[in-house]
Order: structure tokens, then C-alpha cells, then sequence
């Protein structure tokens, strides 16, 4: 929850967002809400942290583009975690300082469109599909039916477009060539010592090093200087798992609905394109 406090007592404070697990509708939604308090609370600076492998692009790019328009006013530091991934990368695009652990997962520039194809269990349980359509491709992915070369011929071209959206992106943040960026834009994954290498992050070091660099930079005592985290409000079931006396009874729980998690984002995101690591 949001707590309103004095713009004064703000602007000697710095933010803490944190991007964690897949970017979806509902990230995109708390980021927005919290960066349109930061701005009106005047803090002078964000530490944002990511921990994340990507996810939908549309809500990558209106992460990206909200932190863009934040850093007029704001100074921004990126904080990467475990793993900061392709649209992981992409919403870091919008810092104007990026910090990494050295081993860091990030890099997977890149984009993936997956549908699934049961068309031969269907046939097996007997069980087909009539479809009436307005035009040709209206069910392109269908998943009870095989891609057509046009459909793959348009999907390309969907995909193709979408990661010159990201290698424009990582070429304008970080003041690189396009060309020089599409050598490793390849989806291949690399280490933060590798990004620093690369030029895609400016620094190597923790996350307390990016807060302590994120007070330098706006002229606050990093060890005076206190942090406002913007918490991620908890489902009932992660309050519920998170009391210490219940885990030995259901210490099998919270993988289950980190599982169950993942498993809704990937039959909300089946066939559309994505900015997301995907081993």
C-alpha cells in the first residue's frame, strides 16, 4: 500500500520498485501506479530492480516508455538480479544507469511466438472442429491444424518487426550502433560481466551498491538516506504461506502456486509475440 507522507520528507528519500517474476498485464499496471507517485511525491531518484526473465511486449514498452518520461525528473538506477531478460532488458532500457551482479542471467534479445499444435491427440480422441471464417488467416495458430506457409510468412514478419522494436530500443539507451547490437541480439543469453563488456550495463556490483550510487547521484548521504519500498501487494495464499509457523505443513504449497503462476501467464500470452527468456 501507498503511504502519503510530505512532499519534503520525499525528496530526501530515494523509490525502490521491484520487477519480479514474468511482465505481464498486472506488473505493467502496479510500475505505472507506483512511478505516477514517485513523480508526484518528487523523490529524486529510483532504484529499480529487476528480476525477471521478460515477458508481453506491449507491456514491456509501456513500462519502458513510463520510466523514460520519469527520468526528465528523476535519476534512475536498474538494478539486475538472477536474471534480467530480454523484455527484462528492454524496461532496464528505460534507466539512465544500469548496475549488474556479475553473474547476472541477462542479454535473450529477442522475440518468441509460440502456439500449440494438438492436432494429432484431437484426431486420436476424435474430436475436430468446424470453423467459418471472414478470411484466410482468422485463425491463424489454430491449434487443431498445422501453419500454412503465408501464415508462417506473416508471423515472421510480425516477429521480425517487433525485435527491430527492441535492437532500435538497446541502440538508442545505450548509445550503440544498431549493427554492433544485433551481433549478440541473437536471443543468445550472456553474464553481467559479459553485459559491461558489451556496453549494455555501466557498471558491475549489488544491489545495495546501485542504492548507494542512486544517492551519489542526487546528492544524498548513502548512509543516512533512507529507502520507500513500493511492495507488491500479496495474493491471500502468499500471505497465508509466508507465516513461518506453517511451513512444515505446506511447504510443498508455495512452488505449487509459483507453478500454477507461470502455467496462467503461459495460456494468456499462447500466440502472442514475447520479449521473455524461455529455456
Amino acid at each position: 500500500m501507498v503511504r502519503f507522507f510530505r512532499k519534503r520528507g520525499s525528496r530526501k528519500q530515494i523509490a525502490r520498485i521491484e520487477v519480479k517474476g514474468a511482465i505481464a498485464g498486472a506488473t505493467r499496471k502496479r510500475v505505472l501506479e507506483n512511478l505516477k507517485v514517485i513523480e508526484e511525491r518528487e523523490f529524486p531518484a529510483l532504484l529499480l530492480r529487476i528480476d525477471s526473465p521478460g515477458g508481453t511486449v506491449g507491456d514491456s514498452q509501456e513500462i519502458y516508455e513510463a520510466l523514460k518520461r520519469l527520468r526528465e525528473k528523476v535519476k534512475i538506477v536498474a538494478s539486475y538480479g538472477n536474471i534480467s531478460a530480454s523484455g527484462g532488458v528492454y524496461i532496464g532500457m528505460g534507466a539512465q544507469h544500469i548496475m549488474s551482479n556479475p553473474g547476472t542471467i541477462t542479454g535473450s534479445i529477442g522475440v518468441i511466438l509460440r502456439g500449440n499444435n494438438i492436432e494429432r491427440l484431437l484426431e486420436k480422441v476424435g474430436v475436430s472442429f468446424k470453423v467459418i471464417k471472414s478470411g484466410p488467416y482468422k485463425d491463424i495458430l489454430s491449434f487443431d491444424r498445422e501453419l500454412t506457409e503465408p501464415e508462417q510468412k506473416i508471423l515472421q514478419e510480425l516477429i521480425d518487426i517487433s525485435y527491430s522494436q527492441f535492437v532500435q530500443t538497446v541502440a538508442e539507451s545505450r548509445n550503440l550502433p544498431e549493427e554492433t547490437v544485433r551481433t549478440f541480439a541473437d536471443g543468445r543469453i550472456f553474464t553481467g560481466q559479459q553485459a559491461l563488456a558489451l556496453g549494455v550495463v555501466d557498471r558491475l556490483g549489488t544491489e545495495e551498491d546501485a542504492r548507494r550510487w542512486a544517492c551519489e547521484l542526487v546528492g544524498l548521504d548513502p548512509e543516512k538516506t533512507k529507502t520507500f519500498n513500493f511492495e507488491e501487494k500479496k495474493s491471500v495464499v502468499s500471505r497465508f504461506t509466508s507465516n513461518d509457523r506453517l511451513d512444515g505443513l505446506i511447504g510443498a504449497l508455495p512452488p505449487l502456486v509459483v507453478g500454477m503462476d507461470w502455467l496462467e501467464f503461459e495460456l494468456e500470452t499462447c500466440g502472442l509475440p514475447l520479449w521473455l527468456y524461455r529455456p
